[in-house]
This record gives C-alpha cells, structure tokens and sequence, in this order.
C-alpha cells in the first residue's frame, strides 16, 4: 500500500486538532446498491441561522414535493413554512434582518441550460407575511447584507458574464438606490455598515483593485494581467479599516495578510499561511464587527478560527461528532445560546445539527441523504504522488467497501476547468457509485489546479495533452506501482477539460488507458476559438486563451497535435461520449463531429445525445442512465 494517512483535514497543528479516523468498513453488500441511491436530489439543502440566533432557516423537499422554505423558532420549535412555489425548488436563502429573509427558486427537475438555473428574486417574512418579488431578472445575484439589521441590501445586475452594476434594493418595497462604482466592475467590498469601500475591476486582458477614501473618491490601488498576473485577492474590509487580502508575495501559496487601502502596503508578514495549500476563504465568519474566522479547502474544509471561545467550542464539537468536518456556524450578533453545525464526511452525506451551548447537546435539524447508510459507504484519501518532473500532485483516491485493496481496476477522474479546485474531502455520488461497482477511482489535482500554489498553476500553461496529461498518465502508473491498480485495467473518465483529458488518454496512451469515457469534453481547440454559439467569453478568447492554451496562429502546430479531433485516427480504444444538445459552454458539435470522425475506423465507439441537458447532467433521471451506461461501458471493457 502507498505511504499515505487518511486525513480528513490538514493535519497543521498550528490551526487543527489531529484527525481521527473513519471506523473500518464492513465487508461489501452481496447485492449492488440502487444508483438512485447516489443521484436522487437531496431531500435537506440548507439551514442557516438568523442574525440574533433565535430562528433557523431550513429548505426541506422530497421526491413528491419541491424544496420549501420553512423558518424553525428555536426557542419553542415551532415550524412555519413561510414559501413553496409551485414548479420551482427553493435552493437558496439569506437573512436580511431577524424578520426578513431573501430566497431565489430553482429547478431541480429540469435542465439547467433549459431553466437558466432560476427565477426572480423574492422575500418574505418568518411569519410568511410581506411578500415581495424583488426583480424579474435571473441575473440579479446579492452583494452583500452589510449588518443584516434593516430590509436592505446589496444586489449586483450582471451586464455581462464578467462585470455588473451594484444596487441597494429595499426588501420590502422593492425599491432600487444605485450605488457609484468604477466601471466594468467584477467583484464588491462593502464594510460592516454596508458602504461600498472596494472593487476589482476587469477592462479586456486586465484587472485592478480600487479604494474608495474617506471623501468618497475612487483610487485605484493595483492592476496586474487578467489571466495570469498576482493581484491581492480581496475578501474583506476590517473594522479598523484596513483590508483582509489574499497574495503570496515572496511565497509559493497564497496567504492572508492585512492590507493598508491609505498607504497601498501590505502586511510584511501573513496572518495565516499553510504550506502546499492556497488559502483563499470561501466564507468568513463574522461576531458582531470583528471577523471571528474563516473557512478554506485544503486536502479538506477547514476553518481557522481567531476568536478563542469559538475555537474551544469547534474542539468540543470536533470531540462529539468524530471524523467529520464540523463547519460552526455561530450567530451575528447577540446571546443565544444556539450554534449552528453542518457535518459532513467521505462516507456521510451532510447533516445539520443545532448546539446548544448552555445545555451542550446536539439536535439534529435534518439530513441531505437519510437513505445512505455510511458503512457501505468507500472511504476517500488524500494522497500526493510524483509527476515525471519532480512536480508533487495532490490527489484523491477512493477504494472500493471492503474487500481486497490490490490488483483492481481502476478509473482515473479528471476534473473540469481546468484552472479551479477539482474536488475536496467530502461525499462525492459518482465517486461513491464507481467505488460500490468495484472500482478503485483516482481524482488528480494535476497542473493548472487551482490551490495548490503558483508552481502547480503555472506550470499548466500550454500544457494541454502534454504536461498536464503527463500528471494524469503518472498518477495511474505510480498506483500500478503501489499494487493497487491492475495495470491491464484502467480507463480515463471525465467531462469539459475532463473530456478532452480522456480523449487525450486515448490518443497518447492506448497501452494504458484501455478505454475511456467523455461526456461535454472539448474535441478541437481551434473549434474553441471559432464556434460563434458558445458563452465562453470573447475577451477569454482574446487574452486568456493565447497565453493559457496556445496562440491560434504561433502555437497551430502544438494545438493540432492536442486536439482529439485531429488526432482521431489514433483513438482505437472502446470510447463513450455524451453530450448535451443544450450545451453553450462546449457545444454540441464537439462530441458530434468527434463521433463522425472516430465511427469510421473504431466500432467501439458509442454516443449518447441528452436533448434536454446543457453542460453537464442536471436532471436526476438522466444522471442515473448515463451512469449506469458508464459502468456498463467500463464492465464490458475493463472486466
């Protein structure tokens, strides 16, 4: 076996307690699991806490009946349900004040591509009266809720896919107040009354951050290239004025450091710094006006927490509840004794408890999945292994319940992006369906993944089909190694960049890869730069993709040599891809016109169209048959 431990967090004794592990897992079940087990909707999405604590919001919904939005009086326990919509879900909410709350539907049953993913913005409040229809716009996203003490709040109207216009609207009115910012804004900061104080602004192939001064006057303070340059990220303005920032100068990871807006300096030293893992917080957790904590991924979620009570707190509960992560939510502001706690691991889907501080007890509030039983559940690992040249890839490694561990077959797991996160420690469905058909499955975070530092990322640039395919062809080679994998048993799988990397499998390592799987994958690159009906964005087409893929024109010769498409007499292995007749990302075309070109000279090639899905599969149903069509695919050829 390979010199790894399981973790279910970075194991950083500065920030986190040890991990514990998982019990062991009991042998396999003799008859396979329902796929509907791992692709049904969950029936518990959210709950989150009102700003005093003295309520809880929670979207409930089941197989017969779309997700509504029910207010729960955590004093009495009294359950109002305050909106259902009639062929919509309800997938989010956020407080506004202890009476109001803001929410927006989507459609869970329907395609994604098809719905647009939601309707129009709506409140309520926790007694279901004064509800108000906030805009008729998809687009209208919430900025911010400032002190989450009035019936306003912060809304940003997207005039394209990279920059917006900020509003104040008035929940309970609908009234509209705009608010002066630079142009071609991108991403907001407003303080803990709600000001508007910082910006990032992105104009063609570059991005700036601004401050507003004290008179009011916008200053910008940095610019950097769009795509490829190191601008300080911005996460919050601090009471005393200064900004919470992420950067990584004189350093391989990004790190946090305060940031002084007046002087344009920043901090010598890091608050917080973690070697091999970017901190980029995805959440910060606010008591009051001082920032408390914050949450980032590193081989798992983590939350650091600077205020000592809740530190404690989150070691008591850690000590409850055992091998998961515990994400602590407490509230805003005021003395309620309750805390909010979201649990989740490799092997448990998410549950959501409350925590009474004053009684030390835990109550479950609900649960994603009732009908996963985590001892049948595979445990997941975080693992590194060594590229060809030295470069350390983290990865994921899931092996299948019970069982023997060696000679098995397995499917290497490419993620999409490709330059973002591809997975963290968590239950994964797909993942877990693989696992309980057999299979051991390996999620590399090869080059050009976001969070791993500026070495990982930039040494994918211009890597398409040659490094970064080199990482994954490295990782299936080194669990060969550790006896793990069966070496005449491996395929490649993967969807977007995934797809093109399985493709890519096929044509550069047929000995290898014995056959693969690609569903929305890229087939041509010169096919992304000229197909008019996609959303990818011109600008990305004009500066990103140049220097990030290959120049159109100087690198033609290298993009022909990664393209699947032009490389098609070359892929003779079983080969499945599937498509979404909807998809604006990768269109159609790539999976039909690579079909049409591998069919004349490969019989095992196989396609499958889904008329009402877009980039990726939205609906439950078509999740299970695509799925159970992959193990199918994977039992035919791999055995």
């Amino acid at each position: 076996m390979p010199s790894f431990t399981r973790r279910r967090a970075i194991a950083t004794a500065a920030l986190l307690a040890a991990p514990r592990l998982s019990p062991a897992q009991p042998a396999q079940p003799a008859r396979p699991l329902p796929p509907e087990l791992f692709f049904e909707n969950p029936s518990f999405i959210q709950a989150t806490l009102s700003p005093s604590g003295s309520h809880a919001a929670v979207v409930v919904g089941s197989a017969e009946h779309r997700h509504a939005l029910v207010i729960v009086d955590l004093a009495t326990r009294q359950l109002t349900p305050v909106a259902r919509l009639t062929d919509l879900d309800i997938g989010w909410v956020h407080w506004v004040s202890d009476d109001r709350v803001v929410f927006r539907g989507y459609d869970f049953r329907n395609s994604l591509a098809r719905s647009q993913g939601a309707t129009q913005m709506q409140a309520v409040n926790i007694d279901g009266s004064r509800y108000r229809t906030l805009d008729h716009h998809w687009g209208m996203r919430p900025a911010g809720v400032g002190a989450q003490d009035s019936s306003w709040m912060a809304v940003s109207y997207w005039e394209a896919q990279d920059f917006g216009n900020l509003q104040l609207i008035d929940t309970l009115s609908a009234r509209y107040r705009s608010v002066e910012h630079p142009p071609r804004t991108n991403h907001w900061l407003l303080d803990g009354r709600g000001e508007l104080r910082a910006a990032l602004t992105l104009r063609e192939g570059r991005a700036a951050m601004h401050w507003r001064d004290a008179q009011g006057q916008w200053k910008q303070l940095r610019e950097s290239d769009r795509f490829t340059g190191d601008l300080p990220g911005l996460e919050a303005v601090l009471p005393d004025g200064q900004l919470l920032v992420t950067a990584s100068p004189g350093r391989d990871t990004r790190a946090l450091f305060r940031f002084d807006p007046v002087a344009n300096r920043m901090a010598e030293k890091p608050l917080v710094a973690v070697d091999g893992f970017d901190i980029d917080p995805h959440e910060l957790v606010w008591r009051g006006d001082q920032l408390a904590g914050f949450r980032f991924v590193a081989d798992a979620e983590v939350t650091v927490w600077l205020d000592p009570e809740m530190k404690a707190l989150q070691a008591e509960i850690d000590q409850r509840l055992g091998a998961t992560v515990n994400v602590i939510t407490p509230p805003r502001r005021g003395n309620s004794p309750h805390v909010l706690v979201h649990a989740y691991s490799d092997v448990h889907p998410s549950r959501f408890f409350l925590w009474h501080r004053g009684e030390r007890q835990l109550t479950l509030l609900g649960q994603s999945r009732r009908a996963v039983r985590p001892e049948q559940m595979a445990a997941m690992d975080f693992v590194r292994y060594a590229a060809r040249d030295g470069l350390s890839i983290p990865a994921y490694l899931t092996l299948p319940p019970g069982g023997a561990k060696k000679n098995l077959p397995l499917v290497v797991y490419v993620h999409g992006g490709p330059w973002v996160r591809g997975s963290t420690w968590g239950w994964q469905g797909d993942v877990q369906f693989l696992a309980s058909r057999g299979y051991a499955v390996l999620q590399p975070e090869f080059r050009g993944s976001s969070g791993f530092g500026k070495r990982h990322f930039t040494s994918s640039f211009k890597q398409w089909g040659l490094a970064m395919q080199d990482d994954l062809t490295d990782g299936a080679r080194w669990l060969m190694q550790q006896g793990i994998a069966d070496p005449k048993r491996v395929a490649i799988i993967g969807a977007s960049y995934g797809g093109y990397a399985a493709l890519m499998g096929l044509v550069k390592e047929p000995e290898l890869f014995r056959c693969a799987v690609s569903w929305v994958g890229v087939s041509d690159i010169d096919l992304m730069y000229a197909a008019h009906w996609s959303d990818a964005p011109g600008v990305w087409k004009d500066f990103g993709m140049p220097q990030m893929i290959g120049d159109r024109e100087k690198d033609a010769e290298q993009l022909r040599a990664t393209s699947p498409l032009q490389q098609a007499a070359r892929i003779r292995n079983p080969l499945l891809i599937g498509h979404g007749k909807l998809d604006r990302r990768v269109p159609v075309e790539h999976g039909r016109r690579l079909y049409a070109a591998v069919k004349t000279h490969n019989p095992a090639v196989e396609y499958v169209e889904y008329d009402e899905e877009g980039h990726g599969w939205y609906k439950p149903e078509t999740q299970v048959q695509w799925w159970q069509r992959v193990v199918a695919f994977l039992g035919r050829h791999l055995g």
